[in-house]
């Protein structure tokens, strides 16, 4: 295994399905472990901090801590701080991920008397209704900036799978004429981000991912190794669609230690 310095690891359909452990996974990360590969999860899920993902992955079983884990949120703060210092932000997401969003100015989307720079959209879900959306709309043809976390047309749950930020926001895009600027996977400081900390280059690293798009062919476009599990939101019908082809395909994340093994060899 020594030929890979790092593997950056997709959670939700890859590690989990509604937060509930894949089979083989948490042995399978139990094994890295064993091995001392250096690993980094990457999320663009916005609907619990950080500390709360890692709670909930303690709590099914897998060796993690909360600073191994990256989301979309946390990198989200860093950029707004960059580019846009001081702006006042109004949050349209499903969930509370205030702890996650340090030093960022937040707003009430809906206050007249504080018209924000910046609208934020994180993950979709009841909040993004007609009288939400309509008002990030308003703002943005006032001239606030189209921010989002990340533009994940569906994810996977329990019961199937869910619409995500995406959908609504092509919408808000079209209508604007404006485009988002994107922060979370498939943008290349998301992983960039994660490969500083794990002190590795791209051409050392593998990301594990179970969206053709956002998690894998986002990573090869940045010289990172794609692997794309066949779990998780998966459809055989986006693989064969997609623009690319992913280096690597399993059937889970079990499978992955045996794929690490070929290539160490």
């Amino acid at each position: 295994m020594q030929r890979v310095a790092a593997v950056l690891i997709d959670i939700d359909g890859v590690l989990t399905v509604s937060w509930k452990p894949l089979p083989g996974a948490v042995e399978a990360m139990e094994r890295l472990r064993e091995a001392d590969i250096p690993l980094a999860l990457l999320t663009n899920t916005t609907s619990r901090t950080r500390a709360s993902i890692a709670a909930a992955l303690a709590d099914a079983g897998f060796p993690v801590t909360e600073g191994d884990i990256f989301t979309a949120p946390v990198v989200a703060a860093t950029y707004l701080a960059e580019h846009c210092p001081g702006a006042r932000c109004a949050l349209l997401n499903s969930g509370d991920i205030q702890e996650d969003l340090a030093g960022v100015t937040l707003v009430d989307l809906d206050d007249p008397a504080a018209v924000p720079d910046v609208i934020l959209v994180g993950g979709a879900g009841p909040e993004f209704d007609y009288a939400a959306l309509n008002s990030a709309f308003a703002h943005i043809q006032r001239g606030a900036r189209l921010v989002a976390m990340h533009r994940n047309l569906y994810w996977r749950t329990a019961t199937g799978l869910q619409l995500d930020t995406g959908a609504f926001l092509a919408g808000l895009e079209r209508a604007a004429r404006v485009e988002a600027e994107v922060i979370g996977k498939p943008a290349e400081p998301f992983f960039a981000t994660a490969l500083a900390h794990l002190g590795a280059g791209a051409s050392q690293a593998l990301m594990i991912g179970d969206d053709i798009e956002s998690d894998v062919l986002g990573a090869q476009r940045h010289g990172i190794t794609g692997v794309l599990v066949r779990t998780g939101k998966y459809l055989p019908e986006a693989h064969r669609a997609a623009p690319g082809e992913p280096d690597h395909v399993l059937d889970s994340f079990a499978y992955l230690p045996g794929l690490l093994q070929r290539l160490g060899r």
